[in-house]
């Protein structure tokens, strides 16, 4: 756990407005910066940044909060990761609960390699303005200067040692570190490993993570030099298993289009980007990872996987499957498409059109459909040998998803196909069906409404997290026996976490991760759309001390609001348990002595409502 006191020192020590402006283009307006809102189309800005409060706002989505929450909104990190980020950046070193706060080095290990990365990046793209085989090339995939500008497109010359015209010290050993370079067996006259480009003649993508860092490359050889595609080695800044082609690029896109588009190769993704699906990413040479699906799954809730038709496509589908399945849940969409075997995407939509693929898209496999065609493909369900292998083939699949609904009905489907009973599927592969799905496998889930006296005594906890602090214990026993006990446990879990430090603008980044955060979503939308005098006292300068003043005033006529709702939750609930005490007629001795604890119960919760 991170200390809230590292927190709120790292928060006062980045600059928000740095943060926003390195994504969003910010023009000064008065005592804050405004900006076009990058979380929605919009035309005049109404998304704004202070400086002093250290706060972000859209009054036309409702995108808001401190500079982590912006990084975790924008390049979905997550709270850690964002947290990480952001103290690298400064020279700040993350600690755990119970240790120290300390401070990196100005430049780190990482911070080199990424320099030399960025260094080789401008070069290549420098290059390719002169290499006439690689714009032929280019021309030739219908690619125009414009898409290979947005991609940083650029040419790795022939030659051995091109670098080093580039780096003061091509010894270095930042360079082999990074991948840029190969140190051969042979030595030189110095008795030093002989050292040459790892890459050369080819046509160079390079590949940057969530933060627009350039950290590997890959590169498509001019001719018939083999590989095809070379990638850089594993590196401290670059994980093939971890990282997606294309990502960085297609946020938007994706948010637009409300799905992202799996494909193959770097060429796919470039090329689509021109015929317009700009949403589309590429796995780096290897299979799709688990890690591949919880990165997408923070920028959307809808991926669609293009595989080619032929069997190394379906061997990668069937890849890509076992990678999604942990992730799968009720409100999330994941598709699988086959192409015809003579076709790309890229190729496919040269052919027949953009509104043809489209429409293909719209009917590619749901991740249902094709589990059970992996499950009953070849098998002779008319046997009882073939039924048995489905299965045995069914169980291991069907054990990685969470236990939700998708799951029921998937279980469901299968025992119908195999003609068997559903308890006898259940049993047979192993399933608890009790286990709750976020045992399993976290996942978002459906926004709830909340309603009555637990909405406000919810928003309440919510502006003034430290008000989570002033409740008893039988308080907290009276939100926990409501239908929304899970809302007030997780929010008061993180005021006690936060103690006297609690603030809305903490809380809010916290809750942006949190499984329920469409429902916490709707709730900071109503309170940032509150007067603007209250919105302000959220959000106050603590050096202030007339906003301090007003902000202790408030805090207490919202701790004053916060037990009347809990009052008044209480008082509904006894009267709920009374009428279904009468409603039965005759009651029990013991029945008799509750219901008359209950009365009395009632009588001083009424007075104290009064």
């Amino acid at each position: 756990m991170i200390p809230q006191s590292f927190l709120q020192d790292l928060l006062n020590r980045v600059d928000i407005v740095e943060v926003v402006g390195r994504y969003v283009q910010l023009k000064k307006g008065g005592a804050n910066f405004m900006g076009l809102c990058p979380f929605h189309n919009e035309k005049s800005p109404s998304f704004t940044v202070s400086p002093t409060k250290q706060f972000y706002h859209c009054f036309g989505c409702g995108a808001h909060g401190t500079a982590i929450g912006f990084l975790m909104e924008h390049t979905g990190l997550s709270f850690v990761e964002a947290v990480n980020d952001l103290a690298r950046n400064i020279g700040m070193t993350v600690p755990q609960e119970g240790g120290t706060a300390g401070h990196a080095g100005p430049r780190g290990h990482a911070v080199a390699l990424t320099d030399v990365m960025t260094r080789a990046c401008d070069y290549y793209r420098q290059q390719l303005r002169g290499a006439l085989s690689a714009i032929e090339y280019l021309k030739g995939r219908g690619l125009s200067g414009q898409i290979a500008a947005h991609f940083g497109l650029g040419y790795a010359p022939e030659g051995w040692q091109n670098l080093e015209a580039v780096f003061e010290r091509y010894q270095d050993d930042t360079l082999l570190e990074a991948g840029l370079v190969i140190d051969s067996e042979k030595t030189d006259a110095q008795g030093r490993n002989r050292r040459y480009d790892r890459f050369r003649h080819r046509i160079m993508f390079p590949i940057r993570n969530t933060k627009g860092q350039v950290i590997a490359f890959g590169g498509r050889v001019l001719g018939a030099g083999e590989p095809k595609y070379l990638n850089s080695p594993e590196t401290p800044l670059f994980s093939k298993g971890s990282e997606l082609y294309g990502l960085f690029e297609a946020r938007a896109a994706i948010r637009d289009a409300g799905f992202v588009l799996v494909v193959e190769g770097y060429m796919d993704v470039v090329a689509l980007a021109q015929l317009g699906f700009p949403n589309a990413v590429a796995t780096l040479g290897t299979a799709c990872t688990p890690i591949h699906v919880q990165k997408l799954l923070r920028q959307t809730d809808e991926i669609v996987f293009s595989f080619d038709g032929d069997a190394a496509g379906r061997r990668a589908a069937r890849r890509a499957l076992e990678a999604c399945l942990p992730h799968a849940s009720d409100n999330r969409t994941l598709k699988f498409l086959f192409l015809p075997v003579e076709h790309d995407p890229d190729s496919f939509v040269r052919e027949f059109g953009a509104e043809a693929f489209s429409a293909e898209i719209a009917k590619a496999l749901p991740l249902s459909q094709f589990l059970l065609n992996e499950v009953l493909h070849d098998k002779e369900l008319h046997q009882p040998e073939g039924r048995a292998r489905a299965l045995f083939e069914a169980k291991p699949l069907l054990q990685a998803l969470p236990a939700n609904a998708l799951r029921a009905q998937i279980v469901h489907a299968l025992a119908e196909r195999v003609g068997s009973p559903l308890d006898e599927v259940t049993r047979l592969c192993g399933l608890d069906a009790g286990k709750p799905a976020w045992d399993r496998a976290p996942a978002k889930r459906e926004k709830r409404r909340v309603q009555g006296q637990a909405h406000r005594a919810l928003q309440n906890l919510l502006m003034y997290p430290r008000l989570g602090n002033e409740l008893s214990a039988d308080d907290i026993q009276v939100l926990a026996s409501t239908s929304y006990a899970e809302l007030f446990g997780e929010v008061l879990s993180h005021c006690r976490e936060m103690g006297a430090q609690a603030e809305f603008r903490y809380l809010s980044d916290r809750l942006r991760d949190s499984e329920n955060a469409a429902s916490y979503e709707d709730l900071f939308k109503e309170i940032l759309s509150m007067d603007e005098n209250v919105r302000d006292l959220l959000l106050y300068d603590p050096d202030d001390a007339l906003q301090a003043e007003r902000a202790e005033e408030q805090w207490r006529l919202r701790l004053a609001e916060l037990r009347a709702a809990v009052r008044k939750l209480h008082y509904d609930s006894v009267c709920d348990r009374l009428e279904q005490m009468f409603k039965r007629g005759t009651l029990s001795p013991d029945e008799m002595t509750e219901a008359a604890a209950l009365t009395r119960q009632r009588a001083v919760l009424k007075q104290q409502l009064a």
